[in-house]
């Protein structure tokens, strides 16, 4: 199945983008989670932001490319239908298997109070690599 959790781009430049993804009640996965208190998966809210990652990096030379490693993630806000997650991810760095760094953060945009940020959903930092294909003699 492949679904995806970036509605529209608002910003990019050559280390950063910031897309939205809007959360629609009939989006199938939260027929399921939770029946009587529908929320995106927290895992649905890093793919939100890898998927930016994948955007924000382009075809890459190595290949297709997986999320490799996830670091400090934390979870803040639920993302209930109705609201839009606001993503914006940065590049941190490159490395010379062709691996990238990001650092990542979600926001429940239109949360924002006496003019502070919106309510952080999700943030942290990950890894995607290239696809690491095995041949039939390991």
């Amino acid at each position: 199945m492949h679904f995806s959790l970036v509605d529209r781009v608002l910003e990019r430049t050559e280390d950063r983008i910031v897309t939205i993804k809007h959360i629609s009640a009939a989006e199938e996965y939260l027929q399921d989670h939770f029946p009587t208190f529908p929320v995106l998966p927290g895992v649905l809210m890093l793919e939100a932001m890898v998927q930016a990652a994948r955007e924000l990096a382009g075809e890459s030379s190595h290949g297709p490319l997986v999320l490799g490693k996830v670091r400090a993630l934390k979870y803040g806000t639920f993302m209930q239908p109705g609201s839009t997650l606001r993503v914006e991810v940065k590049l941190a760095g490159r490395l010379p298997d062709g691996s990238l760094d990001f650092r990542g953060e979600g926001r429940k945009a239109g949360t924002a109070v006496d003019g502070g940020e919106d309510q952080v959903a999700v943030s942290g930092r990950f890894s995607l690599r290239p696809v690491r294909v095995m041949s039939a003699h390991g």
